[in-house]
């Protein structure tokens, strides 16, 4: 089948370990499905996936991609669930500490066809299409556990959203004001602040820049650069949740002093439940919003939209198709 995948990693150039070609079918053990791909979003997962971080070089060939929408062997249409659990496992998906996502054990689902434990197969709501619903079971599901499981937010209270433009932050810019909550974003880039007010922020700011209030929750993916401008942004007794650090784990200011002197609280967030894809999808359906699209090209074109999201040229998903 045809298939999208890493023959090799490169730490240093990503791209050069990636093949578009042949991969064989994939093979659907006792309790497995498959899954005719339709659509698949690309994710920073990918890119590292090429660097080595999370696929090992023994476990090279790998097809990448964590996100589809597409058929079920029944011919339905479906979202497919990007955490395999082992078997036995009960409760929370994101707990169970031999989890693993599509891609880094088991291929993905950049190819014709994935192959997924039955239970991890969602439908898809007919109000979104392939490409959007494509969009939801990485980066939106993890913005979604973030703003909705995690941050402790009402309706009414306020969020910061650091990074316009990334997939997680992006998508919690349009969740949190579909919710009711007032947005705050921060982006470098003049153009991703405006597009973070045409897609729901309140009011989008320079990296670094003071806000008009303390809000009562932090949203942060990228990490060292904007660390200490999160803590010093939240109100006592606020809650950063924490899902990414695209810049770097190690800020040169942790702010412990403010941080327990504020009785502030930091709550890692990975991914999300298979229940949540569900309310994710059913939450985009009544509301009727709708993933921001940056670009959709073929599958064949993979390593355009690989090479953008490197460069982060991007502001919201790119979109394989097939």
């Amino acid at each position: 089948m045809f298939a999208v995948y890493a023959d090799s990693i490169n730490p240093e150039s990503p791209l050069d370990g990636l093949v578009v070609g042949e991969r064989p079918d994939p093979e659907v053990p006792d309790g497995w499905t498959t899954v005719t791909v339709k659509a698949a979003s690309i994710n920073h997962h990918d890119v590292w996936s090429l660097r080595g971080v999370g696929l090992r070089a023994e476990s090279t060939p790998m097809i990448l991609g964590c996100d589809a929408a597409g058929l079920d062997e029944d011919g339905n249409e479906v979202l497919v669930h990007a955490v395999i659990n082992q078997p036995d496992w009960r409760g929370d998906d994101t707990l169970d500490p031999k989890r693993s996502l599509l891609s880094e054990r088991y291929q993905g689902t950049f190819a014709d066809k994935v192959a997924v434990p039955k239970r991890n197969v969602v439908a898809k709501p007919e109000g979104l299409s392939f490409a959007e619903a494509a969009c939801l079971p990485t980066a939106w599901l993890t913005a979604y556990r973030m703003l909705f499981t995690q941050s402790g937010l009402k309706q009414g209270d306020s969020v910061l959203i650091q990074g316009a433009g990334g997939g997680v932050a992006t998508a919690a810019i349009t969740l949190a004001r579909a919710a009711g909550f007032r947005v705050y974003a921060t982006s470098r880039d003049e153009d991703k602040r405006a597009k973070a007010i045409e897609i729901g922020a309140h009011e989008a700011l320079e990296s670094g820049a003071r806000l008009p209030a303390k809000v009562d929750a932090v949203i942060e993916t990228v990490g060292a650069a904007t660390w200490s401008h999160s803590v010093k942004s939240m109100r006592p007794g606020g809650t950063i949740v924490i899902a990414g650090a695209t810049s770097g784990d190690a800020p040169k200011a942790a702010e412990l002093t403010r941080i327990f002197f504020q009785q502030m609280r930091v709550h890692g967030s990975t991914m999300g439940t298979r229940d949540e894809l569900h309310g994710l999808a059913q939450f985009m359906d009544v509301s009727g919003i709708r993933p921001l699209i940056d670009r959709e090209i073929p599958m064949e074109d993979a390593a355009e939209g690989l090479k953008a999201v490197i460069d982060g040229s991007v502001f919201g998903k790119v979109v394989l198709t097939r």
